[in-house]
């Protein structure tokens, strides 16, 4: 069964597009390894891992996968999402091991954006007493 599963993950402005296929656990980024796209951020590479590690699919599955928007660890969390996703089209009995996780839910927290009159979303000018 060589199919080739695709889905999306999303988090604040990074999206991440990721191809499922049966092999030995290869992970490809943007055509570099794991450990050439993330560099020394382990945490983030964990966090990447995380669904397949919880799923016992990390030497089942190869994962190649295309990110774009944001920084490192919105991609990195994007991508997540989209092993999640995908994982659960590969097969769907997984859905029940990863939904209590919570690799499931997309995390819809994004940047405030600024209004008029403040410095920042919410931050004001400093009060002058004199």
């Amino acid at each position: 069964m060589a199919t080739k599963i695709y889905a999306t993950g999303r988090r604040k402005a990074s999206i991440a597009k990721v191809w499922l296929t049966p092999g030995t656990g290869k992970i490809t980024i943007n055509g570099l390894s794991l450990d050439a796209w993330l560099g020394g951020l382990e945490a983030k590479k964990l966090r990447v891992k995380q669904p397949l590690a919880i799923t016992k699919q990390d030497s089942t599955v190869d994962i190649v996968a295309t990110t774009l928007g944001g920084g490192f660890g919105g991609q990195a969390d994007a991508l997540r999402h989209g092993i999640s996703r995908a994982l659960v089209a590969y097969n769907p009995e997984l859905k029940a091991v990863l939904k209590p996780e919570g690799m499931m839910t997309r995390d819809s927290r994004v940047v405030e954006r600024k209004k008029p009159g403040k410095r920042k979303a919410r931050r004001s000018r400093q009060f002058s007493k004199r």
